[in-house]
């Protein structure tokens, strides 16, 4: 995935956060230092609403991801076992291919919090990197030295391969495949998506299960990361030990201990800066310009905008779109919580609408409309994405979800201002 983040813009206002929290008494000692728990009206609801934040949107989405990527990786091994001895089925690969959308809807719901752990560790490009290096695949399926080196529990794929050849969009080209038709850019929208292959390689099928576990190690591990490796099952903890990929932080207590020892934010305006700019934004920017603009030649120059036709995310599982109203999903989470991410009902009492909605109600109304429209407006695209990106029919469909998506994120812009303004 690449990155783009507001920069003029959240330098500007954490320059200006930060000349307002050295306020000192007469001895010249921080307020913070006198009553660490006297926390300004602002600061006290800032802090309510991270904690939801944190507690019932990221860590139950990293949750149920990690969960599901073990699934994955359990069906994958299942696929080898049974082509090797002879009674792998369609039903089989479209099992795992399940699993896989499911990983996939976790890590898209999750994108509008790339700040922290996902881009501190390069979890983001380790699993998330596209487009797939094809070459490199073919050469190292094609490499016997390497392909020895292949084991079960991705350490090989996880520590000795490029992005370009890690995460979900190699596990996905090995799962699925598409039609003739839709390969030769001929599909028509309503065309079968997808045909399952049956015909696995040895070689195929060992790298597909090291894919996997890196997947899931990768996973586990931004879990742990958000929640505390001592709060994750026993199953996963023994995971990052085999694997070393223990981190021993816990993100989500630094952000709900703002100002605090142990964390590297000065205030809760601190963190809400990160909420906004480094998740909210970057992802409302890039599903618009980069995701749907650039296959399209239609993104916002000065953006992160390349016009490149063949930056088409998830081509071969058809799952584009998909993947992009997750992203919107994930921008609508971070702002208004989400009520039942895991499978359980949890409905967050602080959200950031609803302070937002004490401040100025209005712009609580219209904030929650753009995202409302970005998700109806990128609905209304469609697949196959590798060929309704280039058609002249899906010109303005396409054009207006790009649009759509600007003036969600532009909107946010307001959103820091008004937290400034309050601070």
């Amino acid at each position: 995935m690449k990155k783009y983040l507001k920069f003029p813009l959240y330098l500007a206002v954490a320059v200006t956060m930060s000349m307002g929290t050295v306020a000192c008494s007469d001895d010249d000692t921080p307020v913070s230092a006198i009553d660490p728990t006297g926390l300004t009206a602002q600061e006290q609801a800032l802090k309510d609403v991270i904690t939801d934040y944190t507690d019932m949107t990221v860590i139950p989405t990293y949750r149920g991801m990690a969960d599901a990527a073990m699934e994955l990786h359990t069906l994958c091994i299942d696929i080898r076992t049974k082509k090797e001895n002879g009674t792998l089925t369609t039903a089989d690969v479209e099992a795992a291919c399940e699993a896989w959308k499911l990983a996939r809807d976790y890590w898209e719901k999750s994108e509008a919090w790339l700040f922290g752990p996902a881009g501190d560790y390069y979890i983001d490009p380790h699993i998330d990197s596209w487009p797939l290096d094809k070459v490199g695949m073919d050469a190292l399926l094609n490499n016997p030295a390497q392909m020895a080196q292949m084991d079960d529990e991705g350490v090989y794929v996880g520590n000795y391969l490029g992005y370009a050849l890690q995460g979900f969009h190699a596990i996905e080209y090995l799962l699925f495949e598409l039609t003739n038709t839709t390969a030769e850019g001929s599909a028509t929208a309503d065309s079968e998506s997808v045909a399952h292959n049956l015909n696995y390689t040895t070689e195929e099928l060992n790298y597909l299960v090291g894919l996997a576990a890196d997947l899931r190690n990768q996973c586990i591990l931004l879990e742990a990361c958000w929640a505390g490796t001592e709060n994750v099952t026993a199953e996963k903890q023994q995971i990052l030990t085999d694997t070393e990929l223990d981190k021993g932080i816990n993100f989500g207590e630094r952000i709900k201990n703002a100002g605090n020892a142990g964390s590297e934010y000065v205030n809760y305006l601190d963190v809400m800066y990160d909420i906004l700019s480094a998740g909210i934004q970057n992802i409302a920017n890039e599903v618009g310009n980069i995701k749907i603009g650039n296959p399209t030649g239609k993104g916002l120059a000065g953006s992160g905008y390349e016009y490149d036709p063949n930056y088409i995310e998830s081509p071969y599982s058809l799952n584009s779109i998909r993947d992009f109203l997750g992203n919107v999903i994930s921008v609508r989470n971070a702002y208004q919580g989400s009520p039942s991410v895991d499978g359980t009902i949890q409905v967050p009492t602080h959200t950031l609408s609803d302070y937002i909605a004490t401040l100025d109600a209005d712009l609580d109304n219209r904030v929650k409309a753009a995202i409302q429209d970005a998700y109806d407006k990128i609905s209304l695209m469609e697949e196959p994405f590798a060929y309704t990106c280039g058609a002249s029919g899906y010109s303005t469909i396409n054009q207006d979800a790009i649009d759509a998506c600007n003036v969600m994120n532009d909107i946010f812009d307001e959103v820091q201002h008004l937290l400034q303004a309050n601070h």
